[in-house]
């Protein structure tokens, strides 16, 4: 063991003691035993899928009964006024990225945030498990592009060490580039899904709307995928492709035809607003437009079942192995089920990705340190007095900004006039 994976071990273990209040030291020590044993914990799970041992029905309703004797009400801090239980969440690790899409990134580029300003992964791995204690099951890394943060495989490890409080999914969103070169230790750290950003087949369509080359290092990256999954690894695989008028419109049957032989679902996302993007309502191609393409080469389509808190409509074409999703943000909100929360690169909670208002959980951390972040030498700088009562202070100011969340987010006429961050500083 290093002399940092020690400092951290120790500097988490500072960070989480239980303060002396009654409710705060009963959430203190349930956070605290999650995070540390993430840092202690950082083997992974295996990468195969284990073999199911065959079960009676009867040992089936046992666990049923014992599931429902173990089942606890869902967070109150994570549960807002229209009753949505929030069980996930996205988090930036990163504002860079090795390409600029235009419908992401501003063409003259983005202001990055200093590096003092962004979280350290000791508090990434914090928040990660305050949210795991409360009852998020489903963690997704987010950039910029998270294949570029060079620490980005111990912090999965240490995030995928979380599955034994009750994380059941950690995923990624990517743009493929590096994924290949990185992606069988990443499994082997607990990944369970991958959405890869596609939005053109064309190699030089992708220069184009990326403003940069790496078409082949992104299809080696899906095949890759792909050979994982026929190898019997549990591993699913997303194609994430923005639509845009007179760009890549004329791309959407081709893609469909990525999964007739490949267990992929490809979802097909409205062009959306975002501070520097230039959208306009003439570049959205809608969700029943694209429908319509299809059918006509594919008149069979139909639609699939879903489940509750999907983003995407999910259709399926008969005899296909892939199915289709369509993220319909503009035309068709899902707010209604919306379970998603979302912290920023620089540690800030958006509890909707159309809204502006943000809460700053990196300055609620850091607030009682002199130190400053929480890092791997800031052990001998944390007294308990600092630290107490953070996680039941943390817990009230999540908890009070998913109450302000709205029943549901601004419609076409609003948006494109709402100051907003650019795409890729939220990690959308």
């Amino acid at each position: 063991m290093t002399i940092v994976d020690r400092g951290m071990r120790r500097s988490i273990r500072w960070a989480l003691r239980p303060p002396k209040q009654p409710r705060a030291a009963v959430l203190s020590r349930r956070v605290a035993t999650v995070a540390v044993s993430a840092v202690q914990s950082p083997s992974p799970p295996p990468s195969c899928p284990v073999t199911a041992t065959p079960t009676t029905p009867e040992s089936s309703i046992g666990r049923r009964r014992q599931a429902i004797r173990d089942a606890k009400p869902f967070s109150e801090f994570l549960t807002d006024n229209f009753n949505r239980q929030h069980d996930y969440l996205r988090i930036s690790i990163t504002e860079r990225c090795n390409l600029r899409c235009m419908y992401c990134m501003p063409e003259e580029g983005v202001q990055l945030s200093p590096n003092e300003q962004l979280l350290t992964s000791p508090e990434i791995v914090y928040l990660s498990s305050l949210f795991v204690s409360q009852g998020v099951t489903k963690i997704r890394l987010t950039g910029g592009e998270p294949t570029v943060r060079p620490d980005i495989i111990p912090l999965m490890q240490q995030i995928g060490a979380l599955r034994k409080h009750g994380l059941r999914e950690l995923a990624l969103t990517t743009n493929g580039i590096s994924l290949h070169r990185k992606l069988d230790d990443m499994v082997e750290a607990g990944l369970t899904g991958i959405n890869i950003s596609l939005d053109t087949l064309d190699p030089f369509q992708f220069q184009i709307m990326t403003r940069r080359k790496g078409f082949e290092a992104v299809m080696k990256s899906i095949d890759k995928v792909l050979d994982m999954k026929a190898r019997g690894i549990q591993l699913k695989l997303k194609i994430n492709c923005v639509v845009m008028r007179g760009i890549n419109d004329k791309e959407i049957v081709p893609f469909v035809e990525l999964g007739k032989v490949n267990d992929i679902e490809v979802r097909f996302i409205e062009y959306m607003p975002f501070d520097g993007n230039k959208w306009n309502q003439k570049k959205m191609v809608p969700y029943q437009e694209m429908l319509d393409i299809i059918r006509e080469k594919y008149p069979g389509l139909q639609r699939a079942a879903g489940h509750k808190n999907d983003t995407s409509k999910t259709w399926e074409v008969p005899g296909f192995a892939g199915k289709l999703g369509f993220i319909t943000s503009m035309t068709h909100n899902f707010c209604g089920t919306c379970n998603r929360l979302r912290i920023t690169s620089d540690g800030n909670l958006k509890v909707c990705l159309f809204g502006n208002s943000e809460v700053s959980l990196r300055d609620m951390i850091r607030q009682r340190s002199h130190a400053g972040s929480l890092d791997a030498q800031s052990t001998e700088y944390i007294h308990h007095s600092e630290v107490e009562g953070r996680e039941a202070e943390l817990l009230d100011v999540i908890g009070m900004a998913v109450k302000r969340k709205k029943e549901k987010h601004a419609g076409m006429g609003q948006l494109e006039n709402m100051k907003n961050r650019p795409m890729i500083l939220i990690g959308g």
